[in-house]
């Protein structure tokens, strides 16, 4: 029996953002759960939401894509006996009581920060409309990027201001793994090395894509993940 694969979105998506890459791992023999977060959670609600399925399926390989760095961090430290590797995909890595909004703020290189519009009386936030492609589809095709686009949601701001609450004892004794993105502009290849070098992981594989090498690569992904 093959390995249970959890995907955890970024920002603004959604399982959707995984289309292309589930049905490469199912092929490999995997079995995926890819869960919707709920709108308007905290980071906590969603930890522990994400730690109930982990305890379902024990020795899971639990990605997170850029912010859901934070979540799977925590679930970590909520079920840190249930996960045999975390895999930080192009993800904020954050040392104990670290928000992703300090991490953003840190990258000068990232196109997120500074093009942030808060939206319902500023409880969440959305991208500018005139960045979206150059911040997360660079390398995608233009059916791709569409597809995303039309599909993208509000982010919950407490969540990117949250502090992630993890300790050496539960968090750090999961194996992590990192996936660099080499054109990324949402979260930057200096700030995804200035976090791994305080929390390093290894294995650490790089891919030559923008942030969403789930549309862009997916084919390379899926044999990183598989080697994982």
């Amino acid at each position: 029996m093959g390995s249970t694969f959890i995907l955890i979105p970024g920002a603004w998506h959604g399982a959707w953002c995984w289309h292309k890459l589930i049905p490469l791992l199912e092929q490999a023999g995997a079995r995926v759960v890819a869960p919707d977060l709920p709108s308007l959670g905290t980071l906590d609600d969603w930890a522990a939401l994400v730690a109930g399925m982990v305890e379902r399926d024990p020795g899971c390989v639990l990605v997170g894509h850029s912010r859901a760095g934070a979540v799977i961090s925590r679930v970590a430290e909520l079920a840190p006996g249930a996960i045999r590797t975390l895999v930080y995909l192009s993800a904020y890595l954050l040392p104990p009581d670290h928000s992703v909004a300090d991490e953003a703020r840190r990258d000068a290189g990232s196109l997120v920060a500074p093009n942030m519009v808060p939206v319902k009386r500023g409880l969440t936030c959305t991208i500018r409309a005139e960045v979206l492609r150059e911040a997360f589809y660079g390398e995608c095709s233009d059916q791709d990027f569409e597809f995303a686009r039309v599909r993208l949601v509000p982010e919950p701001i407490r969540v990117l201001a949250a502090p992630v609450r993890v300790t050496q004892q539960n968090f750090g004794r999961v194996p992590r793994a990192y996936i660099e993105t080499l054109r990324d502009r949402a979260v930057t290849l200096a700030a995804q090395r200035r976090m791994q070098s305080v929390l390093p992981c290894a294995p650490v594989f790089t891919l030559d894509t923008d942030h969403s090498p789930f549309l862009s690569q997916p084919g390379a992904l899926g044999r990183i993940l598989i080697s994982i």
